[in-house]
């Protein structure tokens, strides 16, 4: 498979998924208090909105790779 398509199809599968879900969280651990020996972990959820711009625009640009490649 052409490196070209296989990149417009990720494009295109990532654009759904950004249009689907909208964003995505994720846990990231940080030390609260760190005294001696002890230390006291904080797990905070962090969360990252994906603008509908970003998924529409990868869309296009995946299916202009595909149909670029195609013509060729």
């Amino acid at each position: 498979m052409n490196p070209t398509k296989l990149i417009g199809i990720i494009l295109i599968v990532a654009g759904c998924l950004g249009l689907a879900y909208g964003g995505f969280t994720y846990t990231r651990e940080t030390t609260g208090l760190k005294l001696g020996p002890l230390e006291v972990k904080v797990q905070e959820r962090e969360t990252v909105a994906v603008p509908l711009i970003v998924s529409a625009g990868a869309i296009a640009i995946g299916v202009f790779l595909l149909v670029a490649v195609g013509r060729k």
